[in-house]
């Protein structure tokens, strides 16, 4: 049951523990592809049949590839690089009960919060060094097992299993040494960024989940893994991208960050960087701003998020109609107050363009009564305004530490995006062609 494809999808995830290792690995499989990395401060010389990408903040990516020919538009589908996790402050260690150090630390996203508990954690992130009079950012990955949020047992916490409200504050905080470690956390960051702890001015840093995927059940049909949401979506993305071939339309790949927390900054889906890309490519190739907008008229987006599978043990809270099961395909969100930014139209041409590839669809909508949550498609199109669908791949347990999904529906998705990044779409009046 794909069982290739998944092992490289939990290579991907192991390599990911932030978006700025999802970036920093997506950049080094492109550069392995032939791709050439650009630079948003330095002026671009793109040519036919070019391989490119782009980087910002160091954590979000965009890539795209320059037809041979005249491209008509662009096929763009984006998914996000980052996860609920908890951020490190800037002043972490804690001392506790005259015993223990801790470190202070604050929600980022909203995580299931149970989930972290008992289980091994480590730190991964960027630092910024000081080096010959230069400030440098270097990505950290504390490679082992460094911290865990203990439970309090059961006979101190007897309503413990009668449903729990978790203070971050208090609760949540990851249990790092002894007392006598108080200065060892700045040592720990320094050791991992090959330097002195003097010559540390700041950092981000995040706790991850060090559990590697696994598939599993009766017949395999499963698979667990930390940041299914949306790792799984970029990378079957990324795949998708690499293996398509060539149309008329430019095809472009996004792995935005901070999604998570609404994507407002600078390198967030409601950020320029997207319409930045995309316009600097029209400039390179001397299409001016009337038809920099004809082109977006003959373009499409893919937001790629994953959805919600219906609950083996709460089935009450999917829709009557709607209820999307792993391993089923590929799933089209719907919302009628665009939280996703599905219609008819946009509907219909991801439909086709599934069918084509020979890929089940799905569809998901939320009860009436409970409102989901929203991603990175209908906060996008407000900077870059074209044909945009919401999908993503049937997942549970979404925002836990450990996630689940569908063996078969990696694959799928890979499949999928193969297909759309070489079509292109042709639009002349009310009809739109796929080609």
């Amino acid at each position: 049951m794909n069982k290739n494809i998944n092992e490289e999808l939990f290579d991907f995830i192991e390599k990911s523990p932030t978006a700025w290792h999802t970036a920093e690995n997506a950049a080094e499989i492109l550069k392995a592809e032939g791709y050439t990395e650009l630079f948003e401060g330095e002026g671009w010389n793109l040519c036919r049949g070019g391989k490119y990408f782009a980087r910002r903040n160091g954590s979000s990516i965009i890539a795209f590839r320059v037809p041979e020919n005249a491209f008509t538009g662009f096929m763009i589908m984006a998914a996000h690089g980052d996860s609920p996790s908890f951020k490190i402050k800037s002043n972490p260690a804690v001392k506790s009960a005259g015993e223990y150090i801790q470190l202070n630390c604050e929600r980022y996203g909203g995580m299931i919060c149970s989930s972290w508990l008992d289980r091994p954690l480590s730190l991964a992130g960027r630092v910024l060094v000081k080096q010959d009079g230069k400030l440098s950012s270097k990505l950290i990955n504390i490679d082992r097992d460094l911290v865990m949020i203990p439970n309090v047992a059961i006979h101190m916490d007897r309503s413990a299993n009668d449903g729990k409200s978790y203070n971050a504050n208090i609760d949540m905080l990851p249990l790092f040494s002894s007392a006598e470690g108080k200065n060892s956390f700045e040592e720990t960051v320094a050791q991992a960024a090959g330097t002195d702890k003097e010559n540390v001015i700041s950092y981000d840093l995040f706790t991850y989940c060090r559990a590697r995927g696994t598939q599993w059940g009766a017949n395999n049909e499963y698979i667990s893994a930390p940041r299914l949401d949306d790792l799984q979506c970029a990378f079957s993305c990324l795949q998708g991208f690499l293996m398509a071939d060539e149309g008329k339309s430019a095809p472009v790949v996004c792995i935005f960050d901070n999604e998570e927390v609404g994507s407002g900054t600078k390198q967030g889906a409601d950020s320029t960087f997207l319409e930045d890309v995309l316009s600097r490519v029209c400039e390179q190739f001397s299409m001016d701003r009337s038809a920099y907008l004809r082109a977006l008229n003959q373009s499409f987006m893919v937001s790629a998020d994953n959805a919600h599978a219906v609950h083996p043990n709460h089935p009450e809270f999917a829709d009557r109609n709607d209820r999307p099961a792993m391993n089923k395909g590929v799933v089209i969100k719907h919302n009628a107050n665009q939280k996703y930014t599905t219609d008819a139209v946009s509907a219909a041409v991801f439909s086709e363009i599934c069918k084509k590839a020979g890929v089940p669809v799905q569809s998901y909508t939320n009860r009436a009564d409970m409102p989901g949550g929203s991603t990175l498609g209908n906060i996008s199109s407000a900077h870059v305004s074209i044909d945009t669908v919401d999908v993503g791949l049937p997942q549970l347990a979404m925002h836990s530490a450990y996630e689940t999904a569908g063996a078969e529906d990696t694959a799928y998705l890979i499949e999928a995006a193969r297909c759309f990044f070489g079509s292109s779409i042709k639009r002349q009046g009310g009809e739109i062609e796929i080609l």
